[in-house]
């Protein structure tokens, strides 16, 4: 059976983890968003096929780039917590911008 403060521990992290995505994936999904109806703009529209093939195969890196930025705050995050010597309230306090 888990611990009081490991229920409490997964449960923080589980927060700071959502926290983060919410504001990594926010832009990066806008631009792939746009960066699909430029695609569909150059392809349809212009006729430029080409380019708009190409500017189709942004999306898939752009969100590609925002996942690694993400799990790289998150593990940032993760590794402030479990620091030698580490408190628990002072990992929520350090997570929460009191210190």
């Amino acid at each position: 059976m888990e611990s009081r403060q490991q229920m409490t521990e997964r449960e923080v992290s589980g927060q700071a983890a959502e926290e983060v995505g919410e504001q990594a994936m926010g832009p990066a999904f806008m631009a792939a968003a746009a960066s699909v109806g430029l695609s569909w703009y150059y392809f349809f529209v212009r006729g430029d096929r080409e380019r708009g093939i190409f500017v189709g195969l942004w999306p898939p890196t752009i969100l590609a780039f925002a996942s690694y930025f993400n799990q790289r705050k998150m593990r940032q995050k993760i590794d402030s917590m479990t620091q030698p010597g580490t408190t628990l309230k002072n990992a929520i306090d350090s997570m929460m911008g009191n210190k």
